[in-house]
């Protein structure tokens, strides 16, 4: 699990050590799957489970928004048209506070016991969807957002790129972000990519369409060594 590189802020530094301690997770691995809509996260973090499983390891298999009772709720209110306009900073919040619940109740946890963490979603969405989206302050959703997390950060993120347009093809309803846009889409993509490039030890970039297989291949390679295990390969 990383350590963050970035000054903690002060508020942090002023909590007790018991909750710094917490944050500390060294026998588990955490890995997130980021992209848009339609990429093939799901696909690609069940098969790395399976084959994360395979070599002995406990596996966690989670996503966001949504995999708490309290995070079901929350995504409800923030993806569910029914719910009308909705204020770009309510999103965000309740966003962060699904992601604050999640750590809390699933991630944290199961690092602790030393479990590999597999999650659909992360950090990063929120920044690309809720911050570059939605067109708020990037540096003000990232602090809101590592606030809610406890600066906790994956060991890789396997960003799976596609243009927003063939991955919305593939959703026929869509809920209040995927139909929030061409632009709105637009954005997001690119800061997926900007995150990516500014942090390449910790991010794997692949085309999301170049075969669910090939795909799964190439995640098993950069997974591997923070297993310490032999990649292999999926059955063709």
């Amino acid at each position: 699990m990383q350590t963050p590189d970035r000054p903690v802020a002060a508020e942090h530094a002023a909590e007790p050590a018991k909750q710094a301690a917490a944050q500390s997770a060294p026998e588990g691995i955490f890995i997130v799957f980021e992209g848009g809509d339609g990429v093939g996260k799901s696909t690609q973090a069940r098969k790395l489970a399976d084959w994360v499983a395979s070599k002995g390891r406990e596996v966690v298999l989670t996503f966001e928004p949504g995999d708490t009772a309290i995070g079901a709720t929350l995504r409800d209110l923030v993806l569910n048209p029914k719910w009308g306009d909705v204020s770009p900073r309510a999103e965000a919040l309740m966003y962060a506070a699904d992601k604050a619940q999640h750590v809390h109740e699933v991630v944290l946890p199961a690092l602790h016991r030393g479990a590999v963490v597999i999650s659909d979603r992360y950090v990063d969405s929120m920044l690309a969807y809720q911050g570059a989206g939605r067109v708020l302050a990037p540096e003000r959703v990232e602090q809101v957002a590592r606030w809610a997390t406890g600066d906790l950060l994956p060991d890789l993120t396997v960003l799976l790129d596609l243009e927003p347009d063939r991955g919305l093809a593939t959703i026929t309803e869509k809920d209040r972000v995927e139909g929030a846009g061409e632009d709105f889409h637009g954005r997001a993509r690119q800061f997926f990519l900007d995150l990516a490039a500014e942090d390449p030890e910790h991010y794997l970039v692949l085309p999301a369409r170049t075969g669910v297989k090939h795909l799964a291949n190439l995640v098993r390679e950069r997974v591997a060594p923070l297993l310490s295990v032999a990649a292999g390969t999926v059955e063709p």
